[in-house]
């Protein structure tokens, strides 16, 4: 049964007008009809008709998109496909995207975010890979009263701005426990640190503080011992078999791992345990190939399309929308892949 205002009005055996101050929150009503109006809702399902509203009609909503260009990093490709799938969905409710893409370097992030604040949005889709600079961002946005949803790291310093991602230091913690699943007690961890030219981001080091973490939390483990490099970018070159001997697993904490796997099998190291994230087209190949054992998937497609349906919901059906929404940790390995983990 579809639900109208007309027909919650006569179920409630008040005006449409009552209802209608009721759904929008506005003037006076009285607590006895507010609760039989909420629980014919509630019974019913009833949702905003934006078709109905002269306001969707009339008004167009510009969101911008503010993300890392891909610049051969597959990772960030993929939320694309769902911020696409949202604006093809949300464009008949008049929702228009404006993309801007950054470099992979702060100078670059202040020059295009600059350059988006001199434009009128409604909504802001963020991925705030440099944290200062992002901090900075969020705080003329919040001047600027701009909501802003942002996907894969959380900027927790300024409030009021919502998040959809991993909670990353629990995606860290569990990254631990999967390190010492059928682990001996006496075990060589090497932590792989492939970046760019920034050390990490906000994400990144909660990934590490939350794998250090379990075993702070674990005593049983105490005999485990770490060691951590870096690579540059895909450092493929720098690997050498002098660092792996004596490894027995390796926790890589972002979407690179093809990059050491590559190195391991081509040097049949298969007998150590390979941890990381993200179900790009060259990790999967090494899961299905039992060279990565586990990969934590962080579903960024489905980051990018719950993003502007965020936007959607909160600014134009004015709905009170949850700022924080952690994906489920969802554990990868090559018995239970399929390729419907490849999208939402």
């Amino acid at each position: 049964m579809i639900i109208t205002i007309k027909k919650i009005a006569q179920l409630a055996a008040v005006s449409e007008g009552t209802v209608d101050r009721i759904i929008h929150n506005r003037g006076q009503v009285t607590q006895e009809n507010i609760d039989k109006v909420n629980a014919i809702i509630k019974e019913y399902g009833y949702k905003k008709n934006i078709f109905a509203s002269s306001l969707a009609f009339n008004k167009k909503f510009k969101f911008a998109v503010f993300l890392p260009k891909n610049e051969g990093l597959e990772y960030w490709e993929i939320p694309i496909n769902g911020i696409e799938r949202a604006e093809n969905e949300f464009e008949k409710f008049g929702v228009t995207l404006d993309y801007y893409y950054y470099k992979y370097n702060s100078n670059s992030f202040k020059k295009i975010a600059s350059k988006l604040l001199e434009q009128k949005y409604d909504g802001i889709l963020l991925a705030p890979i440099f944290h200062e600079e992002s901090i900075l961002f969020l705080n003329q946005c919040k001047k600027k009263n701009i909501p802003v949803v942002m996907i894969d790291s959380n900027i927790k310093e300024v409030d009021s701005f919502a998040y959809i991602g991993q909670d990353a230091f629990q995606s860290g913690y569990l990254a631990g426990r999967l390190v010492c699943y059928n682990a001996t007690l006496e075990n060589n961890v090497l932590i792989i640190k492939v970046t760019r030219e920034i050390e990490s981001t906000s994400v990144y080091l909660q990934r590490i503080k939350g794998f250090y973490s379990f075993f702070e939390d674990h005593k049983e483990f105490a005999n485990f011992k770490f060691s951590e490099i870096r690579l540059k970018d895909s450092g493929q070159k720098q690997l050498n078999l002098k660092m792996f001997e004596g490894i027995d697993t390796i926790f890589i904490p972002n979407s690179r791992s093809y990059i050491v796997a590559e190195f391991l099998s081509k040097n049949k190291l298969n007998h150590i345990k390979l941890v990381g994230y993200d179900l790009l087209q060259e990790n999967v190949k090494y899961l299905k190939d039992g060279v990565i054992d586990f990969l934590i998937n962080q579903k960024p497609e489905q980051q990018g399309y719950l993003g502007v349906e965020y936007l959607y919901k909160k600014i134009i059906l004015k709905e009170n929308v949850e700022n924080t929404y952690y994906m489920p940790l969802e554990i990868i390995i090559k018995e239970n892949f399929s390729k419907s983990h490849e999208t939402i």
